[in-house]
Parts: C-alpha cells; sequence; structure tokens
C-alpha cells in the first residue's frame, strides 16, 4: 500500500534550493517515438507493417522479418512481471538522488518483454498494466501499474516525479473572469490543491461571479493582467516562489474574417493572446523552472488553454485563430526552453466554450467548463503534455495529426 502523501514542511530560507538534475536524455530517433505517445497519454509501441510483430525496444528494422516499415500503435497494455531487482548505486546524478530504485521485467500480453520501472504495489508475479509516462527529461519511459490501486496510488514516489499532480501544490489561474475559471478552481481543490491564486484583471470593474471566490478557504484574488508586464511583475515578487503551477485562461476573442476585421480587435486578440503568454512566462518562468525538484511542492508545470483554432484555419475568427496559433507555436519554443530544468508546458485544447457569449451563435456540440477543468486536471495527475477536450478539440486534432493540409482543405471547402 502507498502511504498518503505528507503535507510539505516549511522551507528553511537559509537552505539553497537543489539545482535540478535530470535522467539520462540520450536517445534513438526511433526511441522519441515513446515519447510522443507518452505525451497523449496513450501506450504504444511499433508495430512491423509485414509480419505485424510488435517491438520493443524501439528501432529501425522488424527483429523478425527485418522490414524497415514499423508504425507507432495503440497495444494491450496488460502483461505480467517476470523478475525484479532494486539499485541501490547509479553513477548517474539523477537516480543517485534517489536510491533505491526498483527495476522490472514484465512479459507483455501483446508478446515483447519491457524494461521497466515498478510501482511501490506491484512485484514480481504480479499482473499489471503499462503505461507510457514523461520523466523529468521529456523522455517516454515505461512504468507497471498494477491493475486495481489503492486510494494513495498516484502518490507513489516513482509516479509522482513523473506526473505533475496539483495534490499538495499552490496554482495561479491568470484569469479569474474566464468562463472556465469557477470550474477550475473546484477541481484542482477537490484535487488536493493547498491554495489556488486567481489573477483578476481590472480589479476595479464589478462582475458578478466575483462572488462565488470570495471567502472561499485556500482561495486568493490577485490583481493580475496578462497585457500589463508590471502587474506582472508585481505579482511574480509577491508570489513567484509559491506558485508550483501556472494555468493561463486569459482569452480575447472576437470574431470575423481578415478582410473585415478591424485591426484593433486583431492587436487586442495577440496582445492577450500571444504576448499575455509570453508575458506570464517571462514573469514566473524562471522562478518556477529553478525550484523544478524542491521537494513535495516543487514547480512542475506551466498550462495553457488553447483553442482548438490553434491548428486550423477559420475565416470566421482568423484574428483569434491566428493569435491561438501563434500562442501554441511560443509554447512549443517554452517547452525546449525549460527542457534542461524538468519544468513541463502542458498544451490542452478545446472546442467553443458552453456559456461564452462569442460562441453562444455556434451549435452544438460544445465543451462545458466542468469538462475542461476535468481534462486540465486529468493532464497534470498523468503527467500529459498534449489534451484535446471536448468533441470537436478530439476531431479537430486527429485530423491535424493525421494530415494537416487535408485538414486545411476540408475547413476552407475545397474537398468535397
Amino acid at each position: 500500500m502507498t502511504s498518503a502523501l505528507p503535507f510539505p514542511s516549511k522551507k528553511d530560507p537559509q537552505k539553497h534550493t537543489p539545482v535540478p538534475v535530470l535522467p539520462p536524455v540520450s536517445r534513438s530517433r526511433a526511441s522519441l517515438g515513446l515519447g510522443v505517445m507518452a505525451a497523449q497519454g496513450r501506450f504504444g509501441l511499433q508495430v512491423c507493417v509485414e509480419c505485424e510483430a510488435v517491438q520493443y525496444p524501439p528501432r529501425d528494422a522488424c527483429l523478425k522479418c527485418l522490414s524497415s516499415e514499423l508504425n507507432w500503435q495503440d497495444v494491450s497494455p496488460y502483461g505480467t512481471i517476470l523478475a525484479e531487482t532494486t539499485i541501490r548505486v547509479s553513477p548517474e546524478p539523477y537516480f543517485r538522488e534517489r536510491m533505491p530504485w526498483r527495476m522490472g521485467l514484465v512479459k507483455l500480453n501483446a508478446g515483447p518483454m519491457l524494461n521497466c520501472h515498478l510501482h511501490g504495489e506491484v512485484g514480481r508475479g504480479n499482473n499489471v498494466q503499462m503505461a507510457l509516462k514523461l520523466d523529468k527529461a521529456g523522455q517516454g519511459v515505461l512504468i507497471a501499474l498494477p491493475l486495481e490501486g489503492s486510494e494513495n496510488m498516484q502518490d507513489d514516489p516513482t509516479l509522482r516525479a513523473m506526473s505533475c499532480n496539483p495534490k499538495r501544490r499552490r496554482i495561479l489561474i491568470s484569469d479569474a473572469r474566464a468562463p472556465i475559471a469557477l470550474a477550475l478552481t473546484e477541481a484542482l481543490l477537490k484535487a488536493g490543491a493547498s491554495h489556488v491564486f486567481l489573477g483578476e484583471p481590472e480589479a476595479w470593474r464589478a462582475w458578478p461571479e466575483r462572488k462565488a471566490f470570495e471567502g472561499r478557504e485556500n482561495v486568493s484574488l490577485l490583481p493580475l493582467d496578462a497585457t500589463d508586464t508590471s502587474s506582472i511583475a508585481k505579482l511574480s515578487a509577491e508570489i513567484g516562489g509559491k506558485v508550483d503551477i501556472l494555468i493561463n485562461t486569459a482569452s480575447f476573442v472576437r470574431s470575423g474574417g481578415v478582410l473585415g476585421n478591424d485591426t484593433t480587435f486583431a492587436r487586442d486578440c495577440f496582445d492577450v493572446n500571444t504576448l499575455g503568454l509570453m508575458r506570464l512566462a517571462q514573469g514566473f518562468g524562471p522562478g518556477m523552472a529553478a525550484r523544478a525538484q524542491d521537494g513535495i511542492n516543487s514547480a512542475t508545470a506551466i498550462v495553457s488553454i488553447l483553442s482548438v483554432q490553434s491548428l486550423m484555419p477559420d475565416k470566421n475568427y482568423s484574428a483569434y485563430a491566428a493569435s491561438q496559433a501563434a500562442a501554441h507555436s511560443i509554447t512549443q519554443s517554452l517547452r525546449a526552453e525549460f527542457r534542461g530544468s524538468g519544468l513541463r508546458l502542458v498544451n490542452v485544447y478545446i472546442g467553443p466554450i458552453e456559456g461564452d457569449p462569442w460562441f453562444q451563435h455556434l451549435p452544438p456540440p460544445k465543451v462545458t467548463p466542468n469538462a475542461v477543468a476535468r481534462a486540465t486536471v486529468n493532464s497534470l495527475i498523468e503527467g500529459l503534455e498534449e489534451v484535446p477536450c471536448g468533441d470537436i478539440a478530439k476531431d479537430i486534432y486527429a485530423r491535424w495529426r493525421a494530415d494537416a493540409l487535408l485538414l486545411e482543405r476540408e475547413i476552407t471547402g475545397e474537398a468535397p
């Protein structure tokens, strides 16, 4: 049984913050596919097109027929642990600081033998469910999980090191006025978050939903405007050392195509949706990266709530879609910049939100704030990087991954 995660002890200001160290990062090009699968929460391996043999470890030619046609696809994750060992000495700094570390050999029902990490609740002879997770270096690794875990299963140190679980962590939501802010706050607190800070732009302007946040335990409303660098700098100086997860919900939406759109609205779209994300990352990112391995409540992730329109053209929301596409590109750059610290960048793609006045004229299906909140919290618990939420976002995301040019022609009406 996994012990419940303790509350973090009070920090000693005279002690230095541990310098982030990462697991080994060297991988073959073929092995990078494990990370792609892990980032989406899928368990997949290479499968030979010719003989259908499942491959592990990843390779460039089939181990049976030598075919080079190896496709990544989902396979059954179930297997049995044949052997286990405990590593007590390692030349790698990351593992040396975390000894002892359990490893095992699993015979997958689909065929291959897997060398993997072991959850604390499994051992030799157990039937297990395999999962692909991203380690602190952003590489895909295998871990054997119990078929039916205990209540505190997610508190296992090995599994927690591969996730961004909000339990015992403090979260900043950048815009309390966003339609999803209240649902997101409730979901985070239910998941065990220690405190939720909410940025309040234009605090002088009254808004009826504010009453839902006032007086709540472990919830604080603080002045924050994503378009104002000084506002971000001031709040970062105040709570920057406490923020473990940053969730950007700031968004500016206006409809209209390129030819008929006022460039003033386009500028506002980019100022909030694109440059706002940059300002938040610049204000809070360096401090979070420095605390990426600072104990139980170490800083762990920046989450960007992106419209799925960031992946496709939309003549009815051209400036909004363009600003979201630019924000998507920025998250990819930030992911590379923060990779060396272990800080994770999570993209949650959503379709039109139920209750947002700028999307009310669109027909269903629409995504609800509660659905976005559940998907966001689950992405943190599972340690994902790419998460489509809702029917529209899942459909567009799958079509974009399959063929971006075909998606463009379908959306713009050039395909039947």
